[in-house]
């Protein structure tokens, strides 16, 4: 497997972007649920379920089952808690594909 420098340096540019991206976007999750579930304690005005599963969609899935698990937030509540399932699950899933496929360029490259 003979890969050329330049290649698994624009490769590490682009790892460390996705996962800086991801970090961030589930530390935001975890704390607008966080918020929410205050929110929610003190009879303020709440985050529409809208943000919080979009925040998920768009890779915040971890922070927010995270958040949802360790401040009991929104665990019974339906179809949200299945919603965020479904979510997470699709994330995994492309996670795989993607390793997957990363594998197998990986092994064809001469």
């Amino acid at each position: 497997m003979n890969v050329p420098l330049s290649l698994w340096r624009q490769t590490a540019g682009v790892l460390t972007f996705i996962l800086t991206y991801l970090a961030v976007l589930n530390l935001t999750a975890f704390a607008v649920f966080a918020a929410d579930k205050r929110a929610a304690a003190a009879g303020r005005r709440r985050t529409p379920e809208a943000t919080l599963l979009g925040l998920a969609a768009l890779g915040g899935g971890l922070g927010a089952v995270a958040a949802q698990r360790l401040l009991r937030h929104k665990t019974r509540k339906q179809p949200f808690a299945r919603e965020l399932g479904l979510i997470l699950t699709g994330q995994g899933v492309l996670v795989a594909v993607l390793g997957l496929l990363a594998v197998r360029h990986a092994l064809v490259i001469p």
